[in-house]
């Protein structure tokens, strides 16, 4: 038997049928879906309660709908989207205690991934950083949101990855769906984008000094003013949010 595998021959794309073919499409299919949607829904270019109808996705998409609903299953279970049996499928609502509980995630990790950077701190990742606060102010000054967002994180990335924690990482990157979309929210406000400038800078400056203390200080209190603006109801469009918070226990 085992003779007979090892001169098995391996079936050429040719010989597949087109059915077959399409079943072997379609889970990278339904992972190239899945990726468009999680980037629009991150990124606000769907927003909470939108509908995704079928049709408009199929036409979209140009596939069947076995690829399409595995996506959206995903999405769904990373609590991205709602699925409504006869009634149609939308963008999730961002809810409040998950925002909250990976908001206090990503501060605790991201603390201890800025302290082990700022042991690791040189002058080149120093002007990398600075680079960052440069195209960061040139952003706010143009008034680009999407363009502060993005070099917002890659601020946030280029820390983490001085860290060298790659296993934090991954369990930040977990995380902050929801924490994005809810910044994204923040962005317009008043006075939001010198903050966050300034936030950065102290970070900056724990760095540079390789202080650990004072750097992961830096980071906890820029990560850990989200807490402050949800506790204190510090939100804007409340339509994008469900208040999925347990009443306290009076007793």
């Amino acid at each position: 038997m085992e003779e007979g595998l090892r001169h098995r021959r391996p079936r050429r794309l040719s010989a597949m049928t087109p059915a077959a073919l399409s079943r072997a499409e379609q889970p990278r299919t339904a992972t190239l879906i899945y990726r468009e949607l999680y980037d629009d829904i991150v990124a606000m270019r769907r927003a909470p309660n939108d509908p995704l109808p079928e049709r408009d996705l199929l036409g979209h998409f140009g596939v069947s709908r076995t690829p399409l609903r595995e996506a959206l299953l995903r999405l769904a279970d990373e609590g991205l989207v709602m699925i409504y049996p006869q009634v149609g499928t939308f963008v999730a609502r961002i809810p409040m205690r998950v925002l909250y509980e990976s908001i206090m995630i990503r501060r605790s990790l991201e603390m201890a991934m800025t302290e082990d950077a700022a042991r690791r701190a040189d002058a080149a990742f120093i002007g990398r950083l600075d680079a960052n606060l440069a195209a960061l102010d040139e952003a706010r000054a143009d008034g680009n949101l999407d363009d502060f967002h993005r070099t917002d994180s890659g601020f946030h990335r280029m820390i983490q990855e001085a860290s060298q924690r790659r296993t934090i990482m991954a369990t930040v990157d977990a995380v902050k769906a929801q924490i994005d979309r809810y910044r994204l929210t923040t962005l317009p406000q008043a006075g939001r984008l010198l903050r966050v400038i300034e936030e950065h800078r102290a970070i900056r400056d724990g760095l540079a000094a390789r202080n650990p203390a004072a750097a992961g200080t830096a980071m906890g209190s820029h990560i850990g003013q989200m807490l402050t603006e949800i506790e204190s109801a510090g939100i804007g469009h409340p339509e994008y949010f469900l208040d999925d918070r347990e009443e306290e226990d009076p007793r």
